[in-house]
């Protein structure tokens, strides 16, 4: 870490927001005008939206995740997390991946530290559950389902076979959806090169407290989403949520139990818990209280956006809501981060900050190979497309707002070379434990246990 005699604009996470609000930032900043910071427990910014297509093997992993000191030169990039924040000293306490915490003062401060999953606490969840908030969870639950078809192909034991081909899924939003879409879709592909399992001796289960699914697009294309998965063999319960998870015996509101392996849990998100630790104003569901200048009110040296802010829809407002919120997705994500940056240089020297105002453009879902649904909005009309002209809106939306030219190229790449070479179907839930073998082999031999001693010999009588 450096020190300067320049002011400090500390930005915490790396996300979306973050990321694109120190591009823009440095951007717009004039040499030697401030030094930017940039805090995350991770070096990298992932991509969520392509996190379904990451787990069924259709993107590498790799491709779906940006390196930040790669992209945001001339920035400084602390892998560490804030852990807390004086804000009358304007000093932030930082704990690195190693070694002691230390303070960092600055004079501008962006929270852009996105959002975590939303739990509850029900009985056997944290054991059992897997989340889709990181690539480490997607590449894991890849891997995680194809070893379950390895177990199921290789065993006699029915109940054991039964439990490792059923898969679980609770939250029916665009992730969930989303996910059990992609995974579906690969298993299916997976068991033609096994003799013992087929695509009917699996079951796929989503569950979902609401009385829809993909409720981002409207009840009608949420509903055809619902058929759509239903005929492929995918049972979905709505209106249901689950109680308990112990020991993989999945145990739903509605009555229904059944043993798995594989429980995925992308039922919502909610603000990162260590904001209340920042001193900052928070609204009812935790979120940080900003303006339509994505300014914290109160506090003329602190902006906010993206899924850890709450942001007037001015939009909506104008159209007579004045409740509307911006909702906790890419899109604004994306726009945010642009004005926020804006805003922050402008905040520094003193000028006039612009408003944040977007109208939503629509929303877009892939339910898995040439399978989607996409509304489209433009100016008062909605377009719903179905089918693979909504995957193709999909994956050409998404395609563009992956960050920079060599992340979109790496998966434009990944796509066309899957028209024409079949999907990997390997497991490698070996590299969760890739010193494992090695162990084995290094590992001193155990002493050899002491030599009984000999009887005596009868003493002749």
């Amino acid at each position: 870490m450096s020190t300067t005699e320049r002011p400090r604009i500390l930005i915490v996470g790396g996300g979306y927001v973050g990321l694109y609000a120190a591009r823009r930032i440095l951007k717009k900043m004039r040499y030697a005008e401030a030094t930017v910071t940039v805090v995350d427990p991770r070096s990298y910014m992932t991509y969520q939206p392509f996190l379904p297509e990451a787990a069924a093997g259709s993107i590498s992993p790799r491709h779906v995740v940006v390196p930040l000191r790669r992209v945001v030169r001339g920035a400084e990039v602390l892998t560490g997390r804030v852990t807390t924040i004086d804000q009358d000293r304007k000093v932030a306490t930082i704990s690195p991946l190693v070694g002691e915490a230390y303070e960092l003062p600055f004079d501008y401060l962006v929270i852009s530290m996105g959002a975590v999953s939303r739990t509850f606490p029900i009985p056997g969840l944290a054991e059992q559950g897997i989340g889709m908030k990181g690539i480490e969870e997607a590449i894991g639950l890849r891997n995680h389902v194809l070893e379950q078809l390895d177990k199921a192909d290789s065993t006699t034991d029915e109940e054991v076979r039964r439990k490792a081909l059923t898969f679980v899924f609770v939250g029916g939003g665009f992730a969930g959806a989303e996910t059990i879409g992609e995974v579906e879709d690969m298993a299916r592909d997976a068991a033609k090169y096994y003799t013992n399992v087929s695509r009917e001796d699996m079951r796929f289960v989503l569950v979902d407290a609401a009385d829809k699914i993909l409720p981002e697009v409207g009840p009608k294309l949420g509903q055809y989403g619902k058929e759509h998965l239903e005929s492929r063999g995918i049972e979905i319960y709505l209106e249901t949520s689950m109680d308990s998870c112990v020991d993989g015996h999945v145990v739903l509101k509605n009555g229904l139990e059944v043993d798995s392996n594989t429980i995925v849990w992308t039922a919502g998100v909610k603000p990162n818990p260590a904001l209340a630790r920042f001193g900052l104003p928070l609204g009812p569901r935790g979120h940080v209280d900003c303006n339509e200048k994505l300014q914290v009110n109160g506090m003329d040296y602190v902006w906010a956006a993206g899924d850890n802010a709450q942001v007037p829809d001015m939009v909506g407002r104008r159209a007579g809501n004045p409740n509307a919120w911006c909702p906790p997705n890419a899109q604004h994500a994306l726009r945010q981060a642009k004005v926020l940056g804006d805003n922050v240089v402008s905040g520094m020297r003193g000028f006039e900050q612009r408003e944040y105002s977007h109208a939503n453009k629509g929303a877009v879902a892939g339910l898995g190979l040439h399978k989607g649904v996409a509304m489209i909005v433009m100016g008062k009309v909605k377009i719903k497309l179905k089918g693979r002209l909504a995957w193709y809106m999909h994956r050409g939306y998404h395609g563009m707002a992956m960050p920079t030219w060599n992340r979109k190229i790496r998966v434009i790449a990944d796509w066309t070379l899957g028209m024409f070479l079949k999907r990997e179907v390997v497991s490698l839930g070996a590299m969760e434990t890739p010193r494992e073998e090695f162990y084995e082999a290094a590992k001193p031999a155990p002493a050899p246990a002491a030599a009984a001693p000999a009887p005596e010999k009868a003493k002749a009588s």
